[in-house]
């Protein structure tokens, strides 16, 4: 998994999970991977005034998340900035253990953040789609990779940008329970506890 942008030079991750500590900052990131924005349209996004964002903006350029992409003019000769992601993608393996563990925790959060503003809407009469899946499936590496390869054709396919919709949070975890036998080990895996 990359976790630069082409043309970049390569990401050093080392403290970034300080920066997403918050769950806040992760569907920050997470809404300019979408598209570019400014701290105003993040704001109306994540229902805060401007101002408090701005803090948690300065902790992900600071880290190394974003930049400003843009400076957009406003009326009165005002400019506002306009924020993009500097890494496109999570961490993956140039991050260490601890570290991710750290990321995906404030991904779980912000996950969590999520789940529950789908409810309370839900509870006030409004219409969200939740579904929330969780199990564990015996998976050889033939298996896994064609799963991986299933996925990745369905971010493919639903994942245009400009195609109308509801935004929906998709998050997947293929997690092995256990280690994976060498390629010449004979005996089934034992069942994962």
């Amino acid at each position: 998994m990359s976790a630069q942008r082409p043309g970049a030079s390569p990401r050093r991750w080392h403290g970034v999970h300080k920066a997403l500590a918050d769950p806040l900052r992760i569907r920050l990131l997470e809404a300019l991977w979408e598209t570019p924005r400014s701290a105003r349209e993040l704001a109306d996004r994540a229902d805060l005034p401007a101002d408090r964002l701005y803090y948690h903006l300065g902790r992900l350029e600071q880290a190394g998340l974003i930049e400003i992409a843009d400076y957009r003019p406003l009326a009165r000769g005002k400019v506002e900035r306009v924020y993009a992601p500097a890494v496109t993608e999570p961490p993956g393996d140039a991050a260490s253990p601890e570290e991710m563990a750290e990321f995906l925790g404030s991904m779980l959060d912000a996950t969590r953040a999520d789940l529950h503003a789908a409810y309370r809407s839900r509870q006030a009469g409004g219409r969200r789609e939740v579904d929330v899946h969780r199990g564990a499936l015996r998976l050889t590496d033939e298996a896994l990779a064609e799963l991986r390869g299933h996925i990745a054709r369905l971010a493919g396919q639903f994942g245009d940008r400009d195609t109308p919709g509801v935004w929906t949070r998709i998050v997947i975890a293929l997690v092995d329970l256990q280690d994976r036998p060498s390629p010449d080990a004979t005996a089934p895996p034992e069942r994962p506890s």
